[in-house]
């Protein structure tokens, strides 16, 4: 069998040799596509952050919007947040509170309860916590207030018996209010420099515990069969009456509208109403305040001063004839205090 000459031989390898580099050629340019189109990838980030500008200069890119934007505070929407407020309410109460079935009208400005009051208005502390679009508060009322003769007047009063001016006070009221809710952000409508107006829904309960006395100076002659007496001072002969401690809870159901003018001004209107008649609870409340807060921004926390009004106002009864007690009563009046945020 004849061999195949040298020649024949390279001759056949030639095509297969060119066919191989071509693969090869191809391969590599697509490698080197592939590697330029890595770097690119890589070096866009920091190109990006270098805009040429129409007169050839450069000047900084803006950054990417973040998916959950900080606000002035440093944190984003997914933050708790906690606030606690202590203000001081200068209170003024009108209505009428009946005690072992004498009822006295109340119409008290706060400089008469402050010739009188162990205290100079209702002690007030405020909590709230905020996660995104979900919140929940807590508020503390206690005052011990002390009426006078002159901002009270007695409704149908026995014979022999009138509203006291020998006592400390013709009418003596204690009250704790404690309140506890959860809020939810409905609606929120963004403006500009960082301002926006939002509305706020709530719902919660709020407990009282209430406590009146009624001091009356027994003038003459008095059928003491026709009232129920709780203490008698036969000295000065003054008759107290005293409903005792009267506790009730009421469900209540709201709403708060806020609107931020810049990241340190602040102002807000809440209402809510309550009550209604359930068992256990008042015949109605209600609630209505409006406060400013001033915010100063610090590393890690914050500091407001807030200043406001507000009024109160329940109705409530228990018991019937002789013994019957009970409150239709409005507390309202300034309000000025401090918050710390964090």
């Amino acid at each position: 069998m004849m061999q195949p000459s040298k020649d024949s031989w390279l001759a056949s390898m030639i095509p297969l040799l060119a066919t191989n580099l071509r693969e090869a050629c191809l391969n590599i340019r697509v490698l080197l596509g592939v590697i330029v189109g890595l770097c690119g990838l890589l070096a866009f980030p920091a190109l990006a952050q270098v805009v040429p500008t129409a007169t050839g200069e450069t000047a900084q890119a803006p950054a990417p919007v973040e998916e959950n934007p900080k606000s002035a505070d440093g944190k984003s929407p997914d933050d708790w947040r906690f606030g606690i407020t202590l203000y001081g309410w200068a209170t003024n109460l009108s209505g009428s509170a009946t005690a072992r079935g004498q009822t006295a009208d109340i119409n008290a400005s706060v400089i008469d309860l402050i010739q009188k009051s162990d205290s100079l208005g209702a002690l007030d502390g405020y909590f709230e916590a905020n996660k995104g679009r979900f919140g929940f508060f807590g508020d503390v009322v206690w005052a011990k207030l002390q009426i006078p003769v002159s901002a009270a007047a007695y409704r149908n009063p026995i014979a022999g018996l009138k509203l006291s001016v020998q006592a400390n006070a013709a009418i003596t009221t204690s009250l704790t209010i404690l309140e506890g809710g959860g809020l939810f952000e409905v609606a929120k409508w963004p403006g500009s420099d960082q301002s926006f107006t939002a509305l706020d829904v709530l719902a919660g309960v709020r407990y009282w515990n209430i406590s009146t006395s009624i001091a009356a100076d027994v003038q003459a002659n008095l059928d003491f069969s026709r009232i129920h007496l709780d203490r008698f001072d036969q000295s000065r002969n003054i008759a107290y009456f005293d409903s005792g401690s009267l506790n009730w809870v009421d469900p209540l159901i709201g709403a708060r509208l806020r609107h931020q003018f810049t990241p340190s001004q602040q102002v807000f209107v809440e209402g809510d109403i309550g009550g209604f008649g359930i068992p256990g609870s008042s015949l109605f409340s209600w609630n209505v305040a409006g406060v400013y807060s001033y915010t100063w921004q610090f590393d890690g926390y914050a500091l407001a001063a807030v200043i406001g009004y507000r009024a109160l106002s329940t109705n409530i009864w228990f018991n019937n004839g002789l013994d019957g007690t009970g409150l239709n009563l409005v507390i309202h009046g300034p309000l000025i205090g401090a918050t710390v945020k964090f």
